[in-house]
């Protein structure tokens, strides 16, 4: 039976895909099936529109009050089921927060803009920032767009808080990203008019 919601805290996450366009050193999914005591998350085959929706529809949203898109892939890989999930949750539960957690690169993965799509669905963006040095971003995300992703990132995060009430970026706490390095990504979130998250480091 495949794994389309798990939950962690007071918020269910939704797992869509296992298509990432990154290959990150840190990423969680290389060390086991599952994460936080979710069960296996690794999918064999995407879940249709419609199975998602059953599966956030059987949950209980007066103890959950987060619906956040999460799980062993890239949510934006499949963006426009992502927003139709969305919509249907903004319909069905107006005021529960609604999140994704994205490696800011779905303008590459789609082809064109895509800030603006998350206008009215999402309330959190949480991307990816990982490190303030373009170079160092290559070796460490690897991601498959080579050179052209940093930038493509940095630009989506500035596109997006134009449409987002919140745009969150996130890096990884030493050993993964050094002090100074985190005091750059502070001021790079500033001047993108975001805001700076260090996650803790997990290694399983």
């Amino acid at each position: 039976m495949m794994t389309i919601t798990y939950t962690v805290g007071n918020a269910v996450y939704v797992n869509m895909t296992n298509r990432c366009p990154c290959a990150c050193t840190f990423c969680l999914r290389a060390n086991g099936p599952g994460v936080y005591g979710s069960g296996p998350l690794w999918l064999d085959r995407e879940p249709t529109v419609g199975e998602t929706v059953e599966s956030i529809g059987g949950r209980d949203f007066s103890v959950f009050r987060e619906l956040v898109f999460c799980g062993y892939g890239e949510p934006t890989e499949r963006l426009d089921d992502l927003l139709a999930v969305a919509r249907w949750m903004r319909a069905s539960h107006p005021d529960v927060k609604i999140r994704v957690n994205t490696n800011g690169l779905s303008d590459l993965i789609a082809g064109r803009p895509t800030a603006a799509d998350f206008k009215g669905l999402v309330d959190v963006l949480s991307i990816s920032l990982n490190t303030p040095d373009p170079a160092e971003y290559l070796r460490v995300c690897r991601p498959k767009f080579g050179e052209a992703a940093y930038p493509a990132m940095l630009k989506f995060a500035g596109d997006a808080t134009r449409f987002v009430p919140d745009v969150v970026m996130t890096v990884v706490d030493e050993p993964v990203t050094s002090k100074s390095d985190q005091e750059r990504c502070r001021a790079i979130c500033e001047r993108l008019g975001a805001r700076l998250r260090v996650r803790p480091y997990e290694s399983k």
